[in-house]
């Protein structure tokens, strides 16, 4: 579902007028998936190197964009064909928080299951800053 989601949103923020959106071209081929359940793999291995693929997409993107691009609109339609324009920096966060809501989901099922999963806390992940 997340790559599913990912690229529909990947292929939205192709369209956007700006120079970072140049990186998104790639996503263009990409048939759209018309389904938020859709299965684009019978595979892990072949979800698994496509996601390392968007991954990759996703952060050559995210170099080139800009704080003009930020303060942008997008206007686009969701799979319903529903119209909408929205704040472009809105957006990006709703792409990023998407992740980390269906992740969350899915790291609290394994801790259910008791699979350790390990230390979760962004907290954990930012170094303390030393004085001096």
């Amino acid at each position: 579902h997340i790559a599913v989601a990912d690229t529909i949103w990947l292929k939205r923020f192709a369209t956007h007028a700006s120079p970072s959106a140049r990186t998104l071209e790639v996503m263009v081929a990409l048939p759209t998936p018309d389904r938020l359940d859709q299965i684009l793999f019978d595979d892990l291995n072949g979800l698994k190197a496509h996601r390392q693929w968007l991954d990759t997409v996703i952060i050559n993107w995210v170099a080139a964009l800009t704080d003009d691009d930020l303060s942008t609109t997008l206007s686009y339609h969701n799979i319903k064909g529903v119209a909408s324009k929205r704040r472009y920096s809105s957006l990006i966060v709703h792409f990023f928080n998407h992740q980390t809501h269906h992740r969350g989901q899915a790291s609290t099922l394994f801790s259910q299951a008791g699979v350790d999963i390990g230390v979760t806390d962004l907290l954990a992940l930012i170094p303390e800053e030393v004085d001096g």
